[in-house]
């Protein structure tokens, strides 16, 4: 992974995409270990995680790891998942975050020189071209190295640089998985897959089960605005 000297860079993750590459390539992510690479690698003004959450049960997975990232290190951004009846009778959770992390890219381009997008969801591609318009160099993680690839091949091309996740688990890796197809439960919303924390005792295992988390308490709120106060990163 390239970052050019003295640049400033913003990471976006799409929670649900990440936790279905991460499962299918047979690892879980360490959310410690990942936000210490990166901050080892270049000046990191900003790291965003996106999920939606089903807030009708009295627990989900989620909430831990939502907990655990707000208070160390991520901005957070979630919203409620929504239930309904399908045609079959069937219940279904649907949770969708791409334009609340559309609209936060867009807001955040002008203050820095680099984004890095983890997901493989073509619907990106006009977005990373519009932010590559105001200057903006763009890496996209995700991985073709599964059957099938995670990744749309307009949203590949459309990257100044792509990073295949197989290539890098090794810097972030909290503890094997056995690889598995992507068979999540129909009733999960597609942004809401659990991850784990970044170490033993913080977060939520891949299986559901919490860890006690650093802090308690709810989580810290996400800023309306968590650019307002940045300096404008001097993209022509």
């Amino acid at each position: 992974m390239v970052f050019h000297e003295n640049e400033r860079v913003a990471v976006f993750i799409d929670g649900a995409n990440l936790y279905s590459a991460s499962r299918t390539l047979g690892f879980d992510v360490d959310y410690k270990s990942l936000h210490a690479f990166f901050r080892s690698k270049a000046y990191v003004v900003r790291m965003f995680y996106y999920t939606a959450v089903l807030e009708t049960e009295e627990y989900t997975p989620l909430k831990p790891l939502v907990d655990w990232l707000g208070y160390n290190g991520y901005t957070v951004v979630t919203k409620p998942a929504k239930e309904f009846t399908d045609s079959t009778g069937r219940r279904r959770v649907k949770g969708n975050m791409d334009i609340e992390l559309a609209i936060d890219m867009l807001e955040m381009a002008p203050h820095v020189n680099h984004i890095v997008l983890f997901s493989g969801d073509g619907d990106f591609r006009r977005l990373i071209e519009a932010v590559q318009r105001k200057g903006v160099r763009v890496t996209v993680i995700s991985t073709i190295k599964t059957q099938p690839v995670l990744i749309a091949d307009e949203l590949r091309r459309q990257a100044d640089q792509f990073i295949d996740l197989a290539d890098i688990i090794g810097e972030f890796t909290r503890r094997i998985v056995p690889p598995r197809e992507r068979d999540a439960p129909r009733d999960a919303p597609r942004d809401a897959g659990p991850s784990l924390g970044r170490e033993r005792g913080e977060g939520v295992s891949a299986s559901g089960r919490p860890f006690t988390v650093e802090t308690v308490g709810p989580a810290r709120p996400t800023p309306e605005a968590p650019w307002r106060g940045l300096p404008d990163s001097g993209n022509t």
